[in-house]
């Protein structure tokens, strides 16, 4: 089985493996792997940055799969059934899980992050984080996880109808948290340093302002936006800790920052100016189970394009030759998509 192996920062490399055994345990499945979508995580473990991370590993948590086998117990999927991957592998028993928070599980395991992942043609993953669709494609499917984290922080914010929001990185992540954000309601202004993603943002995702950054007084820009007011709610999905760190100066009086970025840094803050603004500082962190299943149904019912999003595409093979590309702004990735098939 052809698998890919980030052995080190910058060496991806092609494997020979064996393919998984096809009679999984009673509570799994045994799915093949058709499209693997390629996630700013991907592009910071392979760059040496991403936080929690030990080489070797496959890479792969945006996933788009076929059931092949199921155990005993699995009665909700079944073989033939196209299905997004929940990649988080969570205890159920920590005080998180019973809380309803399995995103925050205390030993949580991502696939492609903490354990092996989707770079290869089969894989045993846990039933319970198939989430089926008789009606998307594979494509559709790989994209769904990407959507969940747009989603969550947007519920984490709790947006309401008229807020004006500001978000800062308009690569996946961030046009994911746009998306949800005009969903809610919100005057969503693009913040970002390229003018291609910036002309995305206003062409494909609708965008009511786009911020170049790259000219400076980010504030006094976003000011003059807000009438002069400052956003009610600002997302960081840049993971740059230099970004992350001056959107501290960007929600108005009484808001809320909201990082979706994660970067292996520490974040500082002046303390006098941010007790002035009685600011609310949230993390948001991957997505729920229900999050999947609301975004499956509104890609379904058409109120969700994800076609615009994919630029790139390989085929498996072909990406150990292509991934240094992906890594660069010039190239104009917005996503990348692997093909498996």
């Amino acid at each position: 089985m052809l698998t890919l192996s980030l052995e080190t920062p910058g060496k991806l490399v092609a494997l020979d493996i064996p393919a998984p055994a096809d009679s999984p345990a009673a509570d799994q499945a045994l799915v093949r792997i058709h499209r693997v979508g390629v996630c700013g995580t991907d592009l910071h473990a392979y760059a040496g940055r991403q936080p929690f991370f030990t080489y070797p590993r496959i890479l792969g948590h945006e996933l788009g799969v076929e059931v092949v086998a199921v155990g005993a117990n699995v009665t909700h999927v079944a073989i033939g059934d196209r299905c997004a991957v929940e990649p988080y592998l969570n205890c159920g028993r920590c005080i998180a899980c019973r809380s309803g928070k399995p995103n925050c599980c205390r030993t949580l395991q991502v696939l492609g992050v903490h354990t092996d992942g989707g770079h290869r043609s089969h894989l045993i993953v846990p039933a319970a984080k198939l989430h089926r669709s008789a009606k998307l494609s594979f494509d559709q499917l790989a994209l769904v996880e990407t959507l969940g984290i747009g989603a969550h922080a947007v519920g984490r914010a709790q947006l309401k109808a008229g807020e004006s929001v500001a978000v800062i990185g308009a690569g996946p992540i961030g046009l994911a948290v746009m998306q949800f954000a005009k969903a809610a309601g919100a005057r969503v202004i693009a913040v970002d340093i390229s003018a291609a993603r910036l002309a995305f943002c206003r062409e494909r995702i609708g965008v009511d302002e786009t911020l170049d950054a790259t000219s400076g007084e980010v504030a006094a820009r976003l000011e003059a936006l807000t009438n002069g007011d400052l956003p009610t709610a600002v997302f960081d999905a840049t993971g740059s800790a230099k970004s992350m760190q001056a959107a501290f100066d960007y929600p108005a009086p009484g808001g809320r920052l909201i990082f979706v970025g994660l970067v292996q840094a520490d974040i500082a803050f002046h303390d006098p100016h941010f007790h002035r603004r009685e600011l609310t500082v949230l993390s948001s962190r991957n997505a729920l189970p229900g999050e999947f299943t609301s975004i499956i149904q509104l890609i379904e019912a058409g109120k969700i394009d994800t076609g615009p999003w994919i630029t790139h595409r390989a085929a498996l093979a072909d990406v150990p030759a292509r991934f240094e590309s992906w890594t660069k702004p010039e190239t104009g990735v917005i996503k990348a998509m692997i093909e498996v098939d």
